[in-house]
C-alpha cells in the first residue's frame, strides 16, 4: 500500500459492476487486492464458484432493478463506493449511488453520456464547441435530416461505443444506404444522429472527476484516425505531441464539457478533435478507457494502476495528485482485418521481441467470430509499449502491427 493511504481494508467495500462481456475484471480485482479493499462483484451471470454475499447477479439492462438489488445487499454488507467497469454498468452505478446516498454521478448526467443525442443537446445548451448535429428518429428520411448539417457528415447510432456503426457520408446519395447499414447492426427502430464531419486530429483525454472538477490523468494522440468512411481505433500514444496551447485548450474544453453534463465523480474518457488551437468535443463517456488500454498507463512512483485510482476515487481518497509516469507509453488495439471466424494469430513471439514492447494480450480466441468495421465492437487484443519518447512508442507499435498475421475463416 502507498504510504499515507487512509484506506482501511476492514472498513472499505466497493461494489464493482463487472458485466461478463468486460475485459476489466482481473484488473479491478488486482487493484482491490493491492489496496486491501473488499469488493462486491456485480455481474449479469452467475458466479463461477460460491462467493456468498460478495457476489450479486443482476440484469445491467435494467439499471433501476439492478440498483435496487445492490441497495438491498447494502442492508447486510456495508458498501462505501460504487464503480462501473465499462459502459454497461454506467447507469447501474449512477442509480445505485443515488439509492445508497454515496458519491456518484446523477442518473440524468450519466444517461446523457449513454445517449449521444442527449449529450449533444446538453453541450449545445452550455455553448460547448462541438460539431453541428441533427437527430434522425425512426421513420424519418435521413437525407432530409442531413440537409440540416451539410456534407461531409458522420452518421452513427446514439448508444454505441468503439466506433461501432460510425460511417462518414460525403453526399446525399449515400445517406439511405449508410442509415440502413447502421440499422442492420443496431436495430431497425434505432435513433441515429448525424454530425458535421470535423477536420483536425483526434485526441483522447483520460481523467477523474472529483466534486465536479476534472483532473487530467493522460492525453493520448490517435495518429491513425483517418477520414473514414469507417473509424476503427488502433493506436493510442501518450503524452500528446501537440503544442502546449492545443493541449491546454483541449483540457479546458474537456473540463467545461464535464460541467455541462453535470458529472460529479468518477472516471471519464473524453474524445476531441483539435485543429490549431481549437478543440471540439466528439463525445464523453462516464467510465475509463475501454478494453485493456488502461494497462498502458501507470501513475506515481510505485506503478499505481488506473483501476487503483478509480477505486480510491470511489472511496473519497482520490489521490488525484498522482501523475502519469515520466516515460511515454501507448497501446495498439489489434483490429479485425475483415469479418470471419478467427483461426489463429501468428507473430506473437516476434512482437514480444521488439524493443519497447512491454506486453501483448489476446482477448479473442480461435473459433470466435469477429466483425470488421463498422459492425465490429471488439478487438483481437492489445499490444503495449513504453519508451523515452512518444515517437519510439509509436514506432514499436507500428512494427508490432506489421509482424502480427491474423488468419480467418470466411
Amino acid at each position: 500500500m502507498v504510504a499515507g493511504d487512509i484506506l482501511n481494508p476492514h472498513m472499505s467495500t466497493v461494489a464493482v459492476i463487472l458485466p461478463t462481456s468486460t475485459y476489466r475484471a482481473k484488473d479491478f480485482l488486482s487493484a482491490a487486492e493491492s489496496l486491501g479493499v473488499d469488493l462486491i462483484v456485480v455481474s449479469d451471470e452467475a458466479p463461477p464458484f460460491d462467493m456468498g454475499d460478495r457476489y450479486l447477479q443482476v440484469d445491467c439492462r435494467d439499471p433501476a432493478a439492478a440498483a435496487a438489488a445492490i441497495a438491498d445487499r447494502g442492508q447486510t454488507v456495508d458498501i462505501d463506493g460504487v464503480v462501473a467497469a465499462d459502459d454497461q454498468g454506467v447507469m447501474v452505478a449512477a442509480e445505485t449511488s443515488a439509492a445508497l446516498g454515496l458519491p456518484g454521478n446523477p442518473p440524468d448526467a450519466a444517461a446523457a453520456t449513454r445517449d449521444k443525442a442527449r449529450m449533444r443537446a446538453r453541450l449545445a445548451a452550455a455553448e460547448i464547441d462541438q460539431p453541428h448535429f441533427a437527430v434522425v428518429s425512426p421513420g424519418e428520411d435521413p437525407s432530409a435530416v442531413a440537409a440540416q448539417v451539410g456534407f461531409p457528415l458522420v452518421i452513427k447510432p446514439v448508444d454505441r461505443s468503439a466506433s461501432q456503426g460510425v460511417i462518414r457520408v460525403d453526399g446525399p446519395g449515400g445517406m439511405a444506404a449508410a442509415a440502413q447499414e447502421i440499422r442492420n447492426i443496431v436495430g431497425a427502430e434505432a435513433t441515429l444522429i448525424v454530425e458535421e464531419y470535423m477536420t483536425g486530429e483526434e485526441i483522447a483525454i483520460e481523467g477523474i472527476v472529483n466534486r465536479g472538477e476534472l483532473t487530467v490523468l493522460a492525453i493520448f494522440d490517435k495518429p491513425d484516425t483517418g477520414p473514414g468512411p469507417y473509424f476503427p481505433e488502433t493506436l493510442l500514444i501518450t503524452p500528446s505531441r501537440h503544442a502546449e496551447p492545443v493541449v491546454l485548450e483541449a483540457e479546458r474544453m474537456a473540463a467545461a464539457a464535464v460541467r455541462a453534463l453535470g458529472l460529479v465523480t468518477g472516471p471519464v474518457h473524453i474524445e476531441l478533435k483539435v485543429d490549431e488551437e481549437r478543440a471540439r468535443v466528439i463525445e464523453i463517456a462516464a467510465r475509463s478507457i475501454g478494453g485493456l488500454c488502461s494497462r498502458s498507463l501507470s501513475f506515481g512512483l510505485m506503478d499505481t494502476s488506473l483501476e487503483s485510482l478509480i477505486l480510491r476515487n470511489a472511496l473519497g481518497v482520490g489521490k488525484t495528485h498522482l501523475r502519469r509516469e515520466p516515460a511515454s507509453s501507448g497501446v495498439l488495439m489489434i483490429p479485425a482485418p475483415e469479418s470471419g471466424v478467427l483461426r489463429s494469430v501468428h507473430g506473437i513471439d516476434d512482437v514480444r521481441d521488439i524493443d519497447g514492447i512491454t506486453g501483448i494480450d489476446l482477448t479473442i480466441v480461435p473459433g470466435d467470430e469477429i466483425f470488421a468495421p463498422p459492425k465490429g465492437e471488439r478487438y483481437l487484443g492489445f499490444v503495449y509499449a513504453r519508451a523515452d519518447r512518444p515517437e519510439q512508442v509509436e514506432s514499436a507499435l507500428r512494427e508490432a502491427m506489421k509482424k502480427l498475421e491474423v488468419q480467418l475463416e470466411g
